[in-house]
């Protein structure tokens, strides 16, 4: 969600001699600030995520836009700080976005790593055998994740659903899906 500014807009080359932008780096400070806060309410529940944001987040995050708002108008439109602000700045709505929601995280980096296996597995899967080899390995991968994102484990879902498909109803074969299979398989144990 926020923009690299450490990465990508804070150096700004000038002959051999990396120069920090001193917006930049400042901007940095900031978004800093909120990235504390964020890490003292990692694995809170999400009310008191959201308590949190509401109480000591919201004011850092109204005070960054006006910051950034005041600053970016000082600035030449070709700067390229000013760039940078301009990409926040207009997709400030989805960046604030966390903020009325406890169960958004302010970064991505969750979602960028469960991809991480995709853009490693691209080169192995692009000799799939076929279109029609590659389409079943991402239904395939859909459905590992959608496992794993139920809290069950793939390997153990994959076994009893392979083992049961075969003698189980067609019409019913949602019953096999991970969440599903994981509230079945719940009444089973109370059951026993």
């Amino acid at each position: 969600m926020l923009p690299s500014f450490a990465s990508r807009h804070t150096l700004l080359l000038r002959g051999n001699l990396a120069v920090i932008a001193p917006l930049a780096l400042e901007a940095v400070r900031r978004i800093d600030l909120i990235f504390d806060v964020e890490r003292a309410i990692n694995g809170k529940s999400v009310a008191e995520r959201l308590a949190v944001r509401t109480d000591r987040v919201a004011p850092l995050v109204a005070d960054l836009k006006t910051w950034m708002e005041a600053e970016r108008a000082r600035l030449s439109r070709h700067s390229e700080v000013g760039k940078a602000m301009d990409y926040m700045l207009r997709r400030w709505g989805s960046f604030a976005r966390f903020l009325g929601d406890g169960r958004i995280c302010l970064t991505n980096n969750a979602a960028e790593r469960e991809l991480r296996g995709i853009a490693l597995g691209r080169k192995a899967w692009l000799f799939a055998g076929s279109d029609r080899g590659g389409e079943r390995a991402a239904v395939t991968y859909t459905l590992i994740q959608s496992a794993k994102l139920n809290g069950i484990d793939p390997q153990a879902w994959l076994a009893d659903v392979l083992a049961r498909i075969n003698d189980h109803a067609i019409h019913k074969l949602d019953e096999l899906l991970p969440w599903n299979w994981a509230a079945d398989r719940e009444r089973r144990k109370v059951a026993a």
